[in-house]
C-alpha cells in the first residue's frame, strides 16, 4: 500500500490533479486546459463550472488511473489562481455570474476614484495592497452594481462570494464549508493583515455585506471532508493557499529573506520578510505569506500580469513559434542586444508602476528584425520585469541576491542564465518545479502529521541547476536601461 498527499492546483488556464508520495516527489499528475473569455476590451472571464468540472475531471482520472485499491489519499491541499473572484448561490451553488479572473481590469475607473478620494494610504495600511482592479473587492462590487437582483440578495446572506479555493472546498464539501486562508483572504483588498480579520471599515467603503464573506482559516488547517469527489470522498481537505503563497511554501523559503520567483500566466517574486509586515515604498506589495497555528509570515510581493502569457501570444496570437519550447533555440541563435524592446503591457502593467491603461508595444524594430529577435525580446521582457521588482525591493532594503524559481518558462535555459545576467544574482531551479501543487501539499501533510516541522520541509528541497551571473555591470545596465526607455514611451 501506498500513502499520497493530492494537490489540486487550480490556474489561470488549467487545472492539475497531482499526487505526491510523502518524500514530496511526484508520483501521478493530470491536467486540464479551460476556456478564457474576453467579452471586452480587459475583461478576463471564466465559467466557474469549467472551473468544477476540470477540476473534477483531473481527480477523477488521477484517482482512477495511478491510485491502486489499497492506496490512501491522506489529504488534500488547494492552491488556486488567488483574486479571482466568484458569487454564488448558497443553496444551489450556481453561480450569479461568471468568474471574473485576476487579470481583468474592467474596475479601473472606479478604482481611479477611489485614488482621487485620498483613500489609497490608509487601504494600504490596513491591507498592504494598493487600489487595483487586480484585487477582489472591486469585483464583487461590479457584480453586485451589475448583475440585476444580486445586491439585494447578497444583503439577504442569499449569496456566497469567494477566491476559487472557497468555491471548490464548497463543491467539494457538498455546501457545507464556506472557507478560505489567509493567504487568499489577503489578496481581496478587504482583510486586514494586522489584525487578520475582515475590515468593517474597508467593507463599508466598497460596498460589501459582510455575510458574503468565508471563514477564514489557518493555512494548513481543518477545512473540511470531502463528499462530492468521488474515490476522494471521506478525504480531509487539510491544505489551502494562493498559488503564488503556496509556491513560496513549497520552495521552502521559510528564512527571512529568502526569495522565490514564478513564471506562469503571470510572474510573482515573493520574500520572505517574518513576522514583520514591511511597508513598500514603492509600490510592492505587502501580503500574508503562509499562517500557521494562528501566526502569520509576512511576504513582499512584486506582480507581473504577463509572463507565460507572452509565450502564449507569440504562439497563438502572431504565431511566430509553433510551440513554447521552440523559444530557446531562437534566443541562443539571436545576440544579446538586438535592440528590441517588447513590453507585454496587454492588460495594464503590474508592479511597480500599477497604470491598468498601459498597452503592449514592440520598439526598436528595423528592416533587419525578423522572428527571432521579435521572440527573444519575449523572453527578455520577463526577465526585464523580474529586474524592475528587484530594484524596487533594492529600494526598500530588501535586495534578494539569490532567487529560487519556477513555472513552465524555468524550463528554459536561456531564459534563467539572461534571468541571472540581469538581476545579477544567483538564480536557482528546484528538482521539482511543481512547487505550488508541492506548498499545498506540504500543508496538508503538516496538518496530518506528515511532517513535523518547517525543518523537516526545508531538508527535502534539492536544486536541479544553478545559474551564476556572468554579464558585465555595464552591459547589463545598458540593456536594462533600454527597458526603461521603452516603457516610458507607452
Amino acid at each position: 500500500m501506498s500513502q499520497y498527499l493530492l494537490s489540486i492546483d487550480q490556474g489561470t488556464t488549467s487545472s492539475r490533479a497531482m499526487l505526491f508520495d510523502l518524500k514530496g516527489n511526484i508520483h501521478a499528475v493530470r491536467q486540464q486546459e479551460f476556456p478564457q473569455h474576453f467579452p471586452d476590451s480587459g475583461w478576463v472571464e471564466h465559467d466557474p463550472d469549467d472551473i468544477w468540472s476540470s477540476v473534477k475531471q483531473t481527480c477523477d482520472a488521477v484517482m482512477s488511473e495511478e491510485c491502486a485499491d489499497d492506496d490512501e489519499v491522506i489529504a488534500v491541499g488547494i492552491a488556486n489562481q488567488r483574486e479571482t473572484t466568484i458569487v454564488w448561490d448558497r443553496v444551489s451553488g450556481k453561480p450569479v455570474y461568471n468568474a471574473i479572473v485576476w487579470q481583468d481590469r474592467r474596475t479601473a475607473s472606479y478604482c481611479k476614484s477611489l485614488k482621487s478620494a485620498s483613500h489609497e494610504p490608509w487601504v494600504h495600511s490596513k491591507t498592504g495592497l494598493l487600489i487595483d482592479p487586480y484585487f477582489s473587492a472591486t469585483k464583487i462590487r461590479w457584480i453586485l452594481e451589475n448583475v440585476p437582483g444580486t445586491r439585494e440578495r447578497a444583503e439577504r446572506g442569499e449569496l456566497a462570494f469567494g477566491t476559487v479555493d472557497s468555491f471548490l472546498l464548497w463543491h467539494l464539501t457538498g455546501g457545507r464549508e464556506h472557507r478560505t486562508d489567509a493567504t487568499n483572504a489577503s489578496r481581496t483588498l478587504l482583510f486586514n493583515i494586522h489584525t487578520q480579520q475582515w475590515d468593517s471599515e474597508l467593507l463599508e467603503l466598497f460596498g460589501i455585506p459582510e455575510s458574503l464573506l468565508p471563514e477564514v482559516m489557518d493555512s494548513a488547517d481543518d477545512f473540511g471532508i470531502i463528499s462530492e469527489g468521488g474515490a476522494l470522498n471521506g478525504v480531509p481537505v487539510l491544505g489551502m493557499a494562493g498559488d503564488q503563497q503556496a509556491a513560496l511554501f513549497g520552495q521552502t523559503c521559510f528564512n527571512v529573506g529568502m526569495a522565490k520567483s514564478t513564471y506562469g500566466t503571470g510572474c510573482f517574486l515573493m520574500l520572505n520578510t517574518g513576522d514583520k509586515a514591511l511597508r513598500s515604498e514603492h509600490r510592492l506589495l505587502t501580503t500574508v505569506a503562509y499562517r500557521l497555528k494562528g501566526k502569520p509570515t509576512y511576504a513582499m510581493e512584486g506582480s507581473i500580469f504577463i509572463a507565460g502569457a507572452t509565450i502564449q501570444w507569440l504562439r497563438d496570437g502572431l504565431r511566430l513559434i509553433q510551440n513554447a519550447c521552440d523559444t530557446e533555440p531562437l534566443a541562443e541563435g539571436t545576440p544579446i542586444d538586438h535592440g528590441v524592446y517588447l513590453v507585454p503591457a496587454f492588460t495594464g502593467l503590474g508592479a511597480p508602476y500599477w497604470d491598468p491603461d498601459a498597452r503592449g508595444a514592440i520598439f526598436g524594430l528595423t528592416r533587419d528584425t525578423g522572428i527571432k529577435e521579435i521572440v527573444t525580446a519575449g523572453l527578455q521582457s520577463v526577465c526585464y520585469q523580474t529586474k524592475d521588482l528587484q530594484k524596487a525591493m533594492e529600494k526598500d532594503g530588501s535586495r534578494p541576491i539569490n532567487l529560487r524559481v519556477d513555472g513552465g518558462m524555468v524550463a528554459n535555459n536561456w531564459v534563467l542564465q539572461f534571468l541571472a545576467d540581469i538581476l545579477g544574482a544567483r538564480v536557482d531551479r528546484p528538482s521539482i518545479v511543481e512547487t505550488t501543487a508541492l506548498g499545498v501539499a506540504y500543508l496538508a501533510g503538516l496538518q496530518a502529521g506528515v511532517y513535523g516541522s518547517l525543518d523537516e520541509l526545508a531538508s527535502l528541497w534539492r536544486c536541479d541547476r544553478s545559474f551564476e551571473p556572468v554579464m558585465t555591470k555595464e552591459k547589463r545596465d545598458q540593456l536594462y536601461d533600454g527597458w526603461i526607455q521603452a516603457v516610458h514611451k507607452l
